[in-house]
């Protein structure tokens, strides 16, 4: 997967329908589209209105799940995952849905974010007589419901998410109930649709469009939505905060054809490379995009400059993933592997290569050293994002400052590092005013934390690496 070359990762996406005779059939499908936000392993949990039945394994989904497997999972309603392990870990106890099992009845949960307090949780509830089976942070949202007094589900689970803090978008099934809920900050995002008289939850709109269904709405923050046979109803469990959606969601994780807020990714990158090109333009003879999700900017800030957009490198399909190498020289070959330059098009020409974002740099350093290998005059480097200067702890693998090229380089040093004859990053202004999303506040209901530092919600000590400082929300 390229985001493995570019070391910037989703966590997970989830997949929940109610009300459908052949839901384990079509959550595959709806987590196949969602492959790009985990590789590390995918999972389904059915309910037959009697009995909770699971299948998950290692791997893409096709790994997962074998020929028959999903005959086995018979039922009206499906909660489905694919994850990318950030926290917890990776290996098969910490795959999703996580399901457990009492006396009295079941119950399977599914999360895409992070709880930033989740360390301090598990060390109350082991005091308390917990046993934790995986090292997800996922984990403890199951104990704490578990544990709450009030005999309402919607009511355990606004219990429990009152003493969680971070991102999370969630769905949470027993054999009579599909239960979703978003963070009081919506950092993450989750909408609802429909398909026929059944109910369609997903991480990402391109879910629905894959089985046929129809867009209905987000999940708003700071609510509960539950699904049964009385059909769909709504509460709020807390007072929604300012919304603070990841903007990288937009400019990077979300498959372009997918909707966030009613906001078209591709339209939306396609205008981040406009916005680009209006602040850093340059002369040139041709724009390239580094597949996939940095080929939408490239055409906008194409467009913009009247410079042709081309081809310029190509994305493997077919190749599976690189492990770590004994050598750098094997390290590069991977990449090779993976992205290749078109010396048909590029030599010779003085080369605009967009790219949505740097994280350590290692990667835009390979591309540009391919590129001039392949015969390109110059690269000039264009990031449609702004600087990442500091960790994300809401379910991105960027867990310390030290790792982040931007946060410990000039942009001068960064540009001598990866060998450009030119680099600029967007504006924080100008990748608001790309995408678009209209709010009362300066944010324009994104979450700004990796460029600027100023996190939504409270960063505990110890999800901190220890050169990184406590910056508080």
């Amino acid at each position: 997967m390229l985001g493995e070359i570019k070391g910037l990762n989703e966590e997970c996406g989830v997949f929940a329908l109610w009300g459908h005779k052949e839901a384990a059939q079509l959550s595959y499908y709806g987590l196949h589209s969602m492959q790009h936000r985990g590789q590390e392993g995918a999972g389904i949990v059915v309910s037959d209105e009697e009995h909770l039945h699971i299948h998950k394994g290692l791997g893409l989904v096709n790994d997962a799940f074998k020929e028959g497997d999903l005959e086995t999972l018979q039922g009206h309603a499906s909660l489905g995952h694919v994850r990318y392990a950030t926290a917890g870990g990776g290996g098969l106890d910490n795959c999703q849905p996580l399901m457990f099992r009492s006396q009295t009845d079941s119950l399977a949960i599914a999360h895409n974010g992070n709880l930033v307090n989740a360390h301090n949780l598990k060390l109350e509830l082991e005091d308390q007589g917990s046993i934790f089976q995986s090292t997800s942070d996922t984990e403890v949202i199951a104990h704490l419901i578990k544990r709450s007094v009030y005999p309402r589900m919607e009511d355990k689970l606004s219990d429990a998410l009152s003493m969680v803090e971070g991102a999370y978008a969630l769905a949470i099934m027993t054999e009579d109930k599909l239960l979703v809920a978003q963070d009081p900050h919506g950092l993450r995002p989750l909408s609802i649709g429909k398909l026929g008289g059944a109910y369609v939850v997903a991480s990402e709109t391109c879910a629905f469009d894959v089985i046929g269904a129809e867009y209905e709405r987000e999940v708003q923050p700071g609510e509960i939505i539950t699904f049964d046979q009385d059909g769909m109803r709504s509460e709020l469990y807390a007072k929604p905060a300012e919304r603070r959606m990841c903007s990288m969601e937009y400019v990077y994780f979300s498959r372009p054809d997918s909707n966030i807020d009613q906001i078209n990714v591709h339209t939306a990158r396609k205008n981040l490379g406009k916005k680009l090109a209006a602040e850093a333009p340059v002369e040139a003879d041709i724009v390239t995009g580094v597949p996939d999700s940095s080929i939408s900017a490239a055409i906008g800030y194409a467009e913009e400059t009247g410079i042709p957009y081309e081809m310029g490198m190509i994305k493997n399909r077919y190749v599976g993933r690189t492990f770590i190498q004994p050598s750098q020289e094997l390290r590069e070959q991977g990449v090779k592997m993976k992205l290749s330059p078109v010396r048909g098009v590029v030599e010779g020409k003085r080369v605009v290569m967009v790219d949505d974002s740097i994280v350590r740099g290692t990667t835009s350093r390979r591309i540009v050293t391919m590129l001039k290998e392949a015969g390109a005059a110059e690269v000039h480097v264009r990031i449609s994002s702004p600087p990442i200067t500091h960790p994300c702890f809401y379910g991105i693998d960027t867990s310390t400052k030290s790792e982040l090229i931007a946060a410990t380089h000039s942009l001068e040093e960064m540009r001598e590092e990866m060998g450009a004859d030119s680099l600029s990053f967007i504006s924080i202004d100008g990748m608001l005013g790309g995408i678009g999303r209209q709010d009362n506040d300066s944010n324009c209901g994104q979450c700004l934390a990796c460029f600027t530092g100023n996190y939504p919600t409270d960063i505990y000590e110890d999800t901190l690496h220890p050169h990184d400082k406590v910056i508080n929300g």
